[in-house]
């Protein structure tokens, strides 16, 4: 079984709530994550990325750090669907790297690699200066319609949870 099949493995006992199972797979595969992560192949440090939250490894945050800071733009995409997924319940996940995010939202150079930093930042702490940063995108003339409606949507939330805190 690859890295890849193991953490689709792990998403899905993720997802049915089997702990132990998760927790074996986890055990079973942390090295493995690690050496990958650390792999000149981008393909493999994308895997690594990616596998991080379909483990849901709190643990390995530090690992996604690496992976935002990453040249290749799969493996920041990687790094920020593990993100997303990981914050859902946990806000911490994302606020902890808020800066980060807040630059590859406004300035990276793959658009995908910009909505999916955007997405992320909806499951943070409502924080004004990344709703006025996306308001700002949404705004931004010449920029690609998508993250521009992206931004505009993720902002909008952030707004309406301040409001109800």
């Amino acid at each position: 079984m690859s890295l890849a099949e193991a953490g689709v493995e792990a998403n899905l006992l993720a997802e049915s709530g089997n702990e132990r199972d998760l927790a074996k797979l986890r055990a079973a595969w942390a090295e493995e994550l690690e050496a990958a992560a650390r792999s000149a192949d981008h393909i493999e440090r994308a895997a690594a990325y990616r596998a991080v939250g379909q483990f849901r490894f709190r643990q390995k945050e530090e690992l996604l750090r690496r992976g935002l800071e990453d040249d290749s733009p799969a493996c920041r995409g990687s790094a920020l669907l593990s993100l997303e997924l990981l914050s859902r319940d946990h806000p911490r996940a994302i606020n902890s790297v808020r800066p980060l995010l807040h630059t590859l939202a406004n300035a990276d150079g793959n658009a995908a690699v910009r909505r999916l930093a955007i997405m992320s930042l909806r499951n943070g702490s409502p924080q004004r200066d990344t709703i006025v940063l996306l308001q700002g995108i949404a705004e931004e003339e010449g920029l690609d319609r998508e993250i521009q409606q992206t931004a505009a949507k993720v902002a909008a939330g952030l707004e309406k949870k301040a409001r109800e805190r």
